[in-house]
């Protein structure tokens, strides 16, 4: 089973770009998305219909929105967490596929302070909580991946003294992942690439894709079980060297497992 998680930055204006990945390049079994920025009723259902794949989405006009797109099926679907307050910002599906539960996530961005950066802390610890009350990592088939906008260690950034303590890259921040990921989680593309960087988000201001000026921000987190079925993993930048179709600010991250 080959998993992608993908910021899309808004699929209508990416589905083009997304085709293409799929037909030509990674037809991927399950393609999770973050930021599809739309609801449910403008998502392209034809044309992941037409690759062969269902989608359960869970979208908001213009902002947020997530979704997961799959060539497996689906055994359950759970759009968001079940929290009024948490649901607010559309930012959590899951799904289990072939016994997998997949959890696809879109972390808050932030902020240097105020309430958007105290959000985000609070939403870290929300979701660990959440994790660990329905899941034993030790057991059970589980994924959580997804953009969770923080980078983890100095080598996720490609100047980190430039821009520590900007936001992704503030202390506290990293605290709060380094809590979530403590839980039993393994950060799959850091372990089997302990020495490459797999920045997975370049700014499109600065032209930074091409000087390899990056962020390391979207994830694939497993469980002991999954982390133990994991057989490759990497960041597919074909979607991101495009000039045409215009192509998101991230890269996909993609893991195959034997399940």
């Amino acid at each position: 089973m080959k998993v992608a998680t993908f910021n899309v930055n808004s699929i209508n204006a990416r589905i083009d770009l997304i085709r293409r990945w799929l037909e030509e390049k990674n037809p991927v079994d399950v393609l999770c998305m973050q930021e599809i920025k739309c609801e449910e009723h403008k998502f392209p259902f034809g044309v992941f219909e037409e690759l062969g794949y269902r989608c359960a989405v869970y979208g908001q006009k213009g902002y947020n929105g997530v979704a997961i797109c799959s060539k497996l099926g689906f055994e359950e679907v759970q759009k968001g967490f079940g929290d009024p307050f948490w649901d607010e910002q559309k930012r959590f599906i899951k799904a289990r596929i072939k016994g997998v539960d997949i959890c696809n996530v879109y972390a808050p961005h932030g902020d240097l302070d105020g309430p958007k950066h105290s959000y985000k802390l609070t939403f870290f610890d929300y979701l660990r909580q959440y994790i660990q009350e329905r899941y034993d990592l030790a057991r059970d088939l589980m994924l959580l991946v997804g953009d969770l906008n923080v980078a983890r260690e100095d080598k996720d950034v490609w100047a980190p003294e430039l821009l520590r303590g900007s936001v992704d890259f503030m202390d506290d921040e990293r605290e709060a992942f380094e809590k979530l990921i403590s839980i039993g989680l393994h950060d799959l593309f850091r372990e089997c690439h302990p020495n490459e960087h797999g920045f997975t988000w370049w700014d499109y201001m600065t032209a930074a894709i091409w000087r390899d000026e990056g962020m390391r921000i979207d994830y694939i987190l497993a469980s002991d079980p999954m982390k133990e079925r994991c057989k490759e993993i990497v960041v597919d930048l074909w979607t991101r060297r495009r000039r045409s179709p215009k192509p998101s600010d991230h890269a996909p991250v993609v893991a195959t497992f034997d399940v």
